[in-house]
């Protein structure tokens, strides 16, 4: 039943202030064309036992000082058997020294299991493939099961072995018929203890799922598949603190993470394990060029994470190997390093950015980085390679800029309202470079009158992003994205997190050995929507209000010819209301809104998601106008497509195809088919709505 309330356009304006602004045609500036991209760090187990989709760990009892060679905490003797880590003499390779021995004490069935990477999983339908080397007094039948820990057998394989002092590899498959509700399963290798004759030895024992793109020696389908989701633009890696090693002689030797797997020794990550190396370097550009990404090269700047810093008279070695690798990665069959990649398989790789080392302002190790290390660098590597773009690892936007005017490398780890007050941050930076913002995240709850977060121990920190730090995120990307000629890029950081072990909180993406537990975060679907549409040049907007509740950038896209506003709402107690128009984009255009909105601290739980999606189509009024309402604590995009842009501003024209009179015959045409009774008296065109639709 309709109401007697009669709204005129000049009373609807009134009864709420919007938020009005228009955008030029002219004026602007082009945009970055990465924006949006992922840091990888190895911080919470998210290489191995995370994105790296090997499923034993400990697989080939890599050790050193730092973590010792061990079998205690991942493999368990069945039956009579006794197992113990050997150097023997003849090893699998010098790189994997150390092996399983495994001696049987009685009679009957005897082995030993694998806990996996905090269980594995068993999918109905996947396809698992295994190897593993073995040498010793072992002939027999050997048999591989996936089992729960209440005896479940949920897929199994038979080897042949006839085993003997030399080293051999042995392949198997299996393909469950069920799925596990969890992943409480372990990996038994069983046999009867009679075909042992003294001792077995066993090394590099490997168990993979599918992998994405079915790659060998590949990555784990549901986070590569998550990550894509980001339609990111670059790919910073090897990590941060994981390039730059714990202490000497320790450090990400890339050359030590290429080849087969046998001549990978790994090396103690900074991160309290040990890394297997089994995600290498090959395996970062193959993860770069599936999600369509350039890839951020970061290379040991010649610092360790215990404060040493490599003499000047030493920081050769660490250039040189800086450029041995870009010599692997891009250069042809007439180089060394070139050469010996085809031989592994591989055509060259674009490396358009290199990194020289990871927050190297800490620590103590800025004024040797300033004096002799990151110029070695910058020389060497410009010479060669006069086309990339070189990084330091810090920039500080508030004056404390790095050696040789480099493009640099901002991080921000901030409270809510400490980055939302950021949205102009960035407008003041004048560098002829363009900067990365390599990390940044919310990592607490405001508390107090804090204006940062708190670095000290025991500090509180969020376990995961939750919805009002996401929002303040967007305004921070907002306010990067309207300078974006001057960036590079922005990701969030970290990455992953596994939801057994972890180092740092919180985290984009949850994991653990469960695919039903991956976990796609708050800030996770803020990315998704502020880099799915991309603007390639930002225009100048008029604007007489002032920031907050409401923050906005605008531009188009080259490429679709759309016309793209992008808006964050933070801090607002009711529906803001926003009348915006673009120059060139007239009465009757279409636009596509799409806004994303959750309770204000919620969090997405562990396989679910609190995040609400909502699209709508928006009509421009008469005179161009855009009016629509979002809701406190949103995220939204409004996109014209060219082909719905309208016939332009020329209102006044009698030649007009559409005129006034067009839009006030489409207008009613509109308003009646939903039902709204539209009254003119005279010049003025009014509406009768309803309680339902008021």
């Amino acid at each position: 039943m309709l109401s007697s309330q009669v709204l005129s356009a000049t009373a609807f304006a009134a009864a709420a202030q919007a938020v009005s602004f228009s955008v030029g045609s002219t004026g602007g500036n082009a945009t970055s064309p990465y924006q949006y991209g992922i840091m990888f760090e190895d911080i919470n187990n998210s290489g191995d036992g995370g994105v790296y989709a090997e499923l034993i760990q400990n697989r080939a009892f890599q050790g050193n000082d730092v973590y010792p060679s061990n079998t205690t905490a991942y493999w368990n003797p069945l039956g009579s058997a006794e197992i113990s880590v050997q150097n023997l003499s003849a090893p699998l390779s010098a790189a994997l020294p150390t092996s399983l021995q495994v001696t049987a004490s009685g009679s009957g069935t005897t082995g030993f299991s694998n806990v996996g990477f905090w269980g594995f999983p068993v999918v109905a339908g996947w396809e698992y493939k295994g190897s593993f080397y073995v040498s010793g007094g072992l002939d027999g039948n050997l048999t591989v099961c996936l089992t729960s820990n209440d005896d479940v057998q949920y897929a199994e394989a038979s080897v042949e072995v006839a085993s003997s002092d030399e080293w051999t590899q042995y392949n198997y498959t299996f393909t469950p018929t069920v799925d596990a509700p969890n992943s409480n399963n372990t990996l038994n290798f069983t046999f009867a203890a009679s075909d042992l004759t003294g001792s077995a030895n066993f090394n590099l024992l490997s168990l993979f799922p599918p992998t994405y793109n079915n790659r060998d020696n590949g990555l784990r389908i549901d986070l590569m598949e998550a990550m894509g989701g980001l339609n990111p633009s670059f790919f910073r890696a090897p990590g941060g603190n994981n390039v730059e090693g714990l202490r000497e002689p320790y450090w990400w030797n890339w050359t030590q993470t290429i080849g087969p797997l046998t001549d990978r020794p790994g090396f103690p990550g900074t991160w309290g394990y040990e890394n297997t190396d089994g995600l290498g370097l090959v395996e970062y550009m193959n993860w770069a060029k599936d999600l369509n990404m350039d890839i951020v090269l970061g290379v040991h700047a010649g610092y360790f994470l215990d404060g040493t810093a490599v003499p000047e008279s030493e920081i050769q070695i660490y250039v040189q190997a800086a450029l041995d690798e870009l010599e692997f990665l891009t250069g042809d069959a007439s180089t060394t390093w070139g050469a010996y990649r085809e031989s592994l398989g591989y055509g060259p790789w674009v490396v358009n950015f290199v990194e020289v080392g990871n927050e190297d302002s800490l620590g103590g190790g800025g004024p040797t980085y300033a004096a002799y290390r990151f110029p070695a660098f910058y020389n060497a590597i410009s010479a060669k390679y006069p086309d990339i773009t070189i990084i330091t690892s810090y920039y500080d936007v508030d004056g404390v800029t790095p050696p040789f005017n480099a493009s640099g490398d901002f991080h921000e780890y901030a409270i809510p309202r400490q980055m939302a007050d950021q949205f102009t941050y960035f407008d003041n930076y004048t560098s002829a470079h363009p900067i990365l913002i390599g990390e940044y995240a919310i990592i607490e709850y405001d508390t107090g009158n804090k204006t940062g977060p708190e670095w000290t121990p025991g500090a509180p920190r969020a376990f995961v992003p939750f919805w009002y730090g996401s929002v303040s995120e967007a305004i921070f990307l907002l306010g990067a994205e309207r300078n974006s000629d001057k960036m590079i890029g922005a990701a969030y950081a970290p990455g992953f997190q596994n939801l057994n072990r972890w180092e740092w909180i919180p985290d984009l993406i949850e994991f653990d050995a469960y695919p039903g537990h991956t976990t796609l975060s708050t800030s996770y679907h803020v990315i998704k929507l502020l880099s799915g549409t991309r603007i390639t040049e930002n225009l100048p907007i008029e604007y007489d209000g002032v920031w907050g509740p409401a923050f906005f950038v605008a531009g188009r896209n080259a490429v679709t010819g759309s016309h793209i506003a992008k808006f964050a709402v933070y801090n607002a107690t009711e529906e803001v209301p926003f009348d915006l128009s673009f120059d060139g984009v007239g009465a009757g255009a279409t636009g596509n809104l799409t806004y994303i909105t959750a309770p204000m601290n919620s969090t997405n739980p562990i396989g679910g998601n609190i995040v609400e999606t909502h699209t709508s189509t928006v009509t421009a009024a008469h005179n161009g106008s855009f009016i629509f309402e979002l809701p406190p604590y949103s995220v939204a995009i409004l996109e014209i497509g060219a082909a719905a842009a309208g016939p332009g501003h020329n209102y006044g024209n009698p030649s007009h195809r559409r005129g006034w009179k067009g839009f006030k015959s489409w207008a009613r045409r509109t308003a009646t088919e939903a039902g709204v009774l539209v009254v003119t008296v005279g010049d003025c065109t009014c509406i009768m709505m309803s309680d339902e639709r008021r």
